[in-house]
């Protein structure tokens, strides 16, 4: 089995040719990464992995910053380093950016492991922090001090934005550019000790003021935090910035393809630069990593900012960050998406170099897919109203067999009794049928399913005229699998349960949690297009077998769409189910 991988998650033979598999490919023939060495100082990414040849063709990475939950974004992200990590032989890392000590704990930490290894991948021994290598970080500023390439400025923040300039005018030198690389390495070397407070100085690689890329105009590179970080405790005083931190930890771990979004296509050549330079000094071995942009998710009918998430969550708008209505990767593990689900979709819609919309349906079409091959099928009735058979004996119970997966027989079949009281949908009867309408009407036969043909005889109401009950005679000799199945042709099929044997259980029926394509287009503020019915909450009937359901069972009620037993609320006896994804697209225009 390839690294990185789990049992049964290893990518299909014949994968979607896109840009970076090309870019990949060609680097793979060209021998590029062939026999990269550490070479120069080594970093604390030696003591992890040794020195001599990298054995992996390739090295991927995912690199989250702890401050938060996974979104559906993110999966895309992650399928795409690992599966290209297990496609060319590679290997991919789970990197914890943890530069920004006041926004991360270590309960995001673990929550992003859970989702990485719940979508189907693993890392095995490289899992890595931004935090293993403060150490070479601070050396690596110290060395771009010396030689000149950067500085401290003790200018305010105001001050500093107010001279970087603008996309049409350029910046203006501050006056501590052009201080000696001594007096800047007094001061850093201050900075490390704790003698300066939040903000007061910053260190700045020194580049170009005048660019036209406003990225290279002496971008910060370290801040004073005062701040305890959840892995160094009051170790350090003073953190990296991430556009700093970040192509150093790719080179230490020796990366060779760096993808990120679009967002950071703009700071592409401060990363070459950086790494370019502390490869001249002498701490970095070539050839180095490769940043490589691609277009980020953009899903219709969702929010994936984590402003906008963290709003939703604290206003209380869903009942937390496990949510099955939010487009958080744990609120759709216990919605009941699936890891393979998750895998077909990235696969699906690839990766371009362009910003483009994915319709929600895409993903929801993976999850039927997925589901529809490997959810076993059970019944339940979910808007129930009574079904008496009269002239079924009383007391009288018999067993009628439904299969548990209609494509896959190695399943087998499993009882579902039959009495003369039934819990049937309250839509498969109608007093006044319109036109078309093949279900129970009066004088009307159709076939309960795996059952008997039945013929309606009318029905009971209360005194508002509500129904209560409906009545049917069976006609012997019709019972699914039997010589006189056919002997009564019916056009209606509909599904029951034994009100003797059924049990009671709550099902939330969940739906899109945005009512339009474009949450908050425009200046709209997206919380008024909350769906109002993006949650039911209903008590539905269903089949015996379901009463000892463990949690994340997955099934498809028949008719209604797919359910999994709800992974916090579920009890032996007292399943919870939700709605996962109709049967069918709903949504479509």
């Amino acid at each position: 089995m390839a690294k990185n991988a789990k049992p049964g998650t290893e990518p299909a033979a014949a994968s979607t040719s896109n840009f970076i598999r090309s870019h990949i490919e060609a680097d793979l023939a060209s021998g590029k990464y062939a026999s990269r060495t550490w070479g120069g100082k080594p970093g604390p990414a030696a003591v992890h992995q040794g020195g001599a040849a990298d054995p992996a063709k390739i090295r991927t990475r995912f690199p989250p910053e702890p401050n938060g939950y996974l979104h559906l974004g993110h999966a895309k992200s992650i399928c795409l380093n690992f599966g290209l990590a297990l496609q060319y032989n590679g290997i991919c890392h789970l990197r914890f950016d943890d530069t920004n000590p006041e926004k991360e704990e270590q309960e995001y930490v673990d929550a992003i492991r859970d989702a990485a290894h719940w979508l189907g991948f693993d890392w095995g021994t490289h899992g890595y922090f931004a935090s293993d290598y403060f150490g070479f970080m601070y050396e690596a500023a110290e060395h771009l001090i010396t030689a000149g390439l950067a500085y401290v400025d003790e200018q305010s923040a105001d001050e500093i934005r107010a001279n970087r300039g603008t996309l049409t005018q350029p910046g203006k030198p501050g006056p501590w550019r052009d201080r000696t690389a001594a007096d800047s390495l007094a001061r850093f070397r201050e900075m490390r000790a704790g003698k300066h407070a939040d903000g007061a100085m910053v260190v700045r690689a020194k580049i170009d003021m005048a660019s036209p890329n406003i990225n290279l105009r002496d971008p910060a590179i370290y801040r004073i935090r005062k701040a305890t970080h959840h892995r160094t405790g009051d170790s350090w005083c003073i953190y990296p910035m991430y556009t700093y931190a970040h192509p150093i930890e790719d080179a230490l771990e020796r990366i060779s393809h760096s993808l990120c979004t679009l967002e950071f296509q703009d700071q592409r050549p401060f990363y070459d630069w950086l790494l370019g330079k502390l490869a001249d000094g002498g701490l970095l071995a070539r050839p180095l990593p490769q940043q490589i942009e691609f277009a980020r998710l953009n899903l219709t009918y969702v929010v994936l900012s984590k402003r906008k998430l963290i709003q939703l969550v604290e206003e209380k708008h869903v009942d937390g960050w496990d949510d099955p209505r939010l487009p958080t990767l744990v609120g759709a593990r216990r919605r009941g998406y699936t890891a393979e689900g998750f895998r077909m979709f990235a696969e699906r819609i690839g990766v371009v170099k362009s910003d483009s919309w994915i319709d929600y349906s895409v993903l929801e079409d993976c999850m039927r897919e997925h589901l529809n091959e490997s959810a076993e099928r059970r019944i339940a009735v979910l808007d129930p109203v009574k079904l008496i058979i009269d002239n079924y004996p009383q007391g009288q119970q018999e067993d009628c067999h439904a299969p548990n997966h209609p494509q896959k027989p190695d399943l087998g079949k499993r009882v579902v009794p039959l009495t003369r009281e039934l819990w049937i949908e309250r839509e498969d009867f109608a007093e006044t049928p319109p036109k078309g309408y093949f279900r129970l009407f009066p004088g009307n036969n159709v076939r309960l399913r795996y059952g008997y043909v039945v013929k309606c005889t009318g029905c009971d109401k209360d005194a508002a005229g509500n129904i209560t009950a409906v009545h049917c005679e069976y006609i012997p000799d019709t019972k699914s699998g039997t010589a006189g199945a056919d002997s009564v042709k019916v056009k209606g099929n509909i599904h029951w349960v034994s009100a003797q044997h059924a049990c009671a259980a709550e099902v939330r029926l969940y739906d899109r949690l945005f009512k339009t394509e474009h949450p908050g287009a425009g200046d709209r503020d997206f919380l008024l297009d909350l769906n109002d019915n993006a949650r039911r909450v209903i008590t539905a009937q269903l089949e015996p077998v379901l009463l000892d359901t463990t949690a994340e069972s997955r099934y498809q009620f028949e008719r209604h769409g797919y359910f999994i037993a709800d992974r916090n609320d579920s009890r032996p006896g007292t399943p919870v189910f939700n709605r996962t994804v109709t049967l069918r697209d709903s949504w479509a225009k």
